[in-house]
């Protein structure tokens, strides 16, 4: 699939998940704008989009995805530079386990505020454009863990399952307009994030994954790209889960 003349707004485009989605769509012909906090980590992955697409197809955007005003910021900027917006992916997110009872007023918040309302932030902003142009697709990073649930991370599941709701009442009220609004659910994935679980929790973890094998970023990039094609032109409201059979 090609999505030339396309543009592409990717959060999280640091590292992992996100840079391989912000690569993936430059490598099939798209410009891309590039979010997140991290302004070394965000031109490597800046530099190797460059290595698709021209240079000026490129932008960076250094900013928290949980300020609302400055997601709309940005989405202006990104239409300033290239005319429109065809896909905007949500991938922004945060882990940061506790038990119930351990878990501070304060860390829930921000897992609300990174990985749900900045997804609302986005969604939000970019439907504007969007509903102009009567086109556009909107993918929202979930997780397994907000399907099933885990012990310990209340804050974070809550959060992942909540983008699922807002999914599928996006895709109810978008889709008049031909914006189609899924959602993604990586399980075990090989990221910075997952590099950080206790191995004994890996290793059960592991054992649960049909495949066997853990995710790889590019394992999930595919199903965001796809879900941003005309291949997906008939999909919306969806959550696909990429898991490897952890969920079944």
């Amino acid at each position: 699939m090609r999505f030339d003349g396309r543009v592409a707004l990717i959060t999280g485009a640091s590292r992992g998940i996100g840079r391989a989605i912000a690569e993936a769509f430059a490598r099939d012909g798209a410009a891309v704008a590039l979010v997140g906090r991290d302004r070394a980590a965000l031109d490597e992955t800046a530099a190797a989009c460059r290595a698709h697409v021209p240079s000026e197809r490129v932008r960076v955007c250094v900013a928290d995805v949980a300020d609302a005003a400055a997601v709309e910021s940005i989405v202006a900027e990104t239409l300033e530079a290239f005319g429109r917006l065809d896909a905007a992916i949500a991938n922004a997110g945060q882990s940061e386990d506790a038990l119930l009872l351990r878990l501070k007023p304060e860390t829930l918040d921000r897992m609300l505020s990174v990985n749900l309302k900045s997804a609302f932030y986005l969604a939000s902003a970019a439907a504007k454009p969007m509903m102009k142009q009567r086109s556009g697709a909107i993918v929202l990073m979930s997780s397994i863990v907000g399907l099933t649930g885990n012990a310990g991370q209340s804050a974070y599941a809550a959060s992942k399952a909540g983008l699922l709701g807002l999914c599928k009442s996006l895709a109810k009220e978008l889709g008049s307009r031909n914006i189609r609004v899924n959602a993604v659910a990586p399980g075990l994935i090989e990221t910075a994030m997952t590099e950080k679980m206790p191995a004994a929790a890996r290793e059960h973890l592991l054992k649960q994954v049909a495949l066997g094998r853990p995710g790889t970023p590019a394992d999930v990039s595919g199903v965001v790209t796809f879900l941003c094609s005309e291949d997906a032109a008939y999909v919306t409201g969806q959550t696909i889960v990429v898991d490897g059979g952890t969920v079944m």
